[in-house]
């Protein structure tokens, strides 16, 4: 009986201390993929189905803040037309489009 008396109560504890510690670890990384990741994600896959969608007479804003309009699409590239002047025509990659203006028929 007087080993039970004598047994030491913080030993028990750590093993409590070690689940409760890996439960905090566990919740706060659910916390940063709910926050940062996902939402990461979401975005990408918004810009990738806003590049799959685009179409000859878009209207496009670049990553530069140029407007134009699309008069060629090829698989990575477009060819914008920009402003009032019909000559000038810039080839740019799809991905330095930030944001498509579909054209009402």
């Amino acid at each position: 009986m007087n080993i039970l008396l004598t047994a030491d109560p913080s030993a028990a504890g750590g093993a409590m201390g070690m689940g409760t510690m890996l439960i905090f670890w566990v919740v706060v990384m659910a916390a940063l993929w709910f926050f940062m990741m996902r939402p990461q994600k979401k975005e990408q896959k918004r810009l990738q189905e806003m590049l799959a969608s685009l179409e000859i007479g878009d209207c496009v804003c670049t990553t530069a803040g140029f407007y134009g309009s699309i008069i060629d699409i090829t698989d990575d590239t477009v060819i914008v037309e920009f402003g009032n002047n019909k000559n000038c025509r810039i080839p740019m990659q799809k991905s330095a489009i930030t944001q498509v203006e579909k054209v009402s028929e």
